[in-house]
C-alpha cells in the first residue's frame, strides 16, 4: 500500500464505486458550447459520484492551465441551477475569464 502514489490509491476508491456507468445528464451536455474531451467527463463523473453522499459547500479541481476549467465550472453551474439554485458567484482575475464561461454556455437561455 505505501509503495503506491496517491493517484493510484484514489483510482482504486473511486474505482469501486462504478464511475464508468455514470451518465452525465443531458442537460449539461446539451447546453455546453463545447464537446466535453475524456478527462473532462471523467472529472464530472467523479463528482456526481459523491455529490449525493456529502453535503458539497466547495469544489474544487486541481487541473492544468489551457484543460477547460471554465468549461467544468460551466457544467457545475448548470446541475447546480437543475438542482434550484439560481445565484452564483464566482471571482476571477480578469474579465476574460468571466466572458470565457458566459461563452462556454451554448445558448443565452442556458
Amino acid at each position: 500500500m505505501f509503495n503506491k502514489k496517491l493517484h493510484e490509491l484514489l483510482q482504486e476508491e473511486f474505482g469501486k464505486r462504478g464511475i464508468e456507468q455514470i451518465e452525465i445528464p443531458f442537460y449539461v451536455k446539451e447546453n455546453l458550447s463545447k464537446e466535453l474531451r475524456i478527462y473532462q467527463e471523467k472529472a464530472l463523473k467523479y463528482y456526481y459520484a459523491n455529490s449525493d453522499s456529502i453535503k458539497q459547500r466547495h469544489l474544487m479541481f486541481n487541473m492544468a492551465t489551457g484543460s477547460g476549467k471554465t468549461l467544468i465550472m460551466a457544467a457545475l453551474i448548470l446541475d447546480c441551477y437543475n438542482k434550484g439554485y439560481r445565484n452564483f458567484i464566482f471571482f476571477v482575475n480578469s474579465t476574460s475569464i468571466l466572458e470565457k464561461t458566459k461563452a462556454n454556455f451554448a445558448n443565452k437561455y442556458s
